[in-house]
């Protein structure tokens, strides 16, 4: 059975620093996993991806320059190093994983991943 459990949010002044953490388990062929929040009221919108195919990365707009998303293979773990945190970063954060098929896809699509974590709440102070 494949899980994919968050860790690592919470409450943090603006400014400051978090690292979510997405532990996989389970067997399966993953082509990538992708970070995605929600905030209060709103859809679940894309944060950043990672491509397992060739270990590209891909970012939102609003959080170039201040997020990295990374994995490590040997903990089969994929992180989201959040810096420069703002209130606007405030929400639920979801990490997602797809599995792998052939052809393109819209990897900033919600519907584009096959598997979510339970997320993690991300609280930002102004």
């Amino acid at each position: 059975q494949v899980r994919l459990v968050e860790s690592g949010g919470g409450l943090v002044q603006a400014g400051g620093s978090l690292r979510l953490s997405c532990a996989l388990s389970g067997t399966f062929s993953s082509s990538a996993m992708g970070w995605f929040r929600q905030g209060p009221g709103k859809e679940r919108l894309f944060v950043a991806a990672f491509m397992l195919t060739d270990s590209s990365t891909y970012y939102e707009d609003s959080v170039k320059g201040r997020f990295t998303i990374s994995r490590d293979n040997a903990e089969n773990t994929v992180y989201l190093q959040m810096n420069s945190l703002e209130p606007e970063d405030t929400a639920v954060y979801y990490c997602a994983a797809r599995i792998y098929y052939s052809g393109t896809y819209d990897y900033t699509a919600p519907s584009s991943y096959d598997y979510w974590g339970q997320g993690t709440q991300v609280t930002v102070s102004s």
